[in-house]
């Protein structure tokens, strides 16, 4: 099995919006949103922009044997204080989930990039949380949970930066 991250341009971000639409139904059960009238899931379209536009911000495709997995989106942390890359939207398709495929790509980003990362998941969803807490625990960084933001019930935020030898 061959798996590559591949990045996107401007062009793609059809491509990107449409698989955004799965990620949206497997998150709809607990974030308890509906469809609109056009029966998509809305997509904020200017952050999603943000992916082309702003530096350290990018969307990738994610594909397995040269087929469409998924994809990634890294976005920069918009924590105050905190100077890191975010980890921020990873989904891969039904098909090619627990073949290990998320954990290589949280691997090959998180370890090879530079600087510090932060990870989010809310608690509810409870596939991220099994997927964070497996990867945070074999991945040679050291996780900090930061505090909770009154904001937003539920985020678990994670600081991670390299361990120090």
């Amino acid at each position: 099995m061959h798996i590559e991250l591949l990045p996107t341009t401007v062009d793609q971000l059809p491509l990107i919006a449409n698989l955004y639409q799965f990620y949206a139904y497997e998150s709809s059960d607990w974030e308890q949103e509906d469809v609109e009238v056009d029966g998509r899931f809305y997509i904020h379209a200017p952050h999603l922009q943000r992916c082309w536009q702003e530096p350290d911000w990018s969307a990738s495709l994610v594909l397995v044997d040269g087929f469409i997995a998924g994809f990634l989106l890294i976005e920069r942390s918009e924590l105050p204080g905190v100077e890191a890359l975010e980890f921020a939207d990873l989904f891969i398709l039904k098909k090619y989930r627990r073949l290990g495929i998320g954990s290589a790509l949280a691997e090959q980003v998180l370890v090879a990039g530079c600087g510090s990362w932060v990870v989010s998941f809310y608690e509810q969803d409870v596939l991220a949380q099994q997927f964070w807490h497996k990867v945070l625990g074999q991945l040679p960084l050291h996780a900090v949970v930061r505090p909770a933001d009154p904001e937003q019930p539920g985020l678990v935020t994670y600081l991670l930066s390299r361990q120090a030898h």
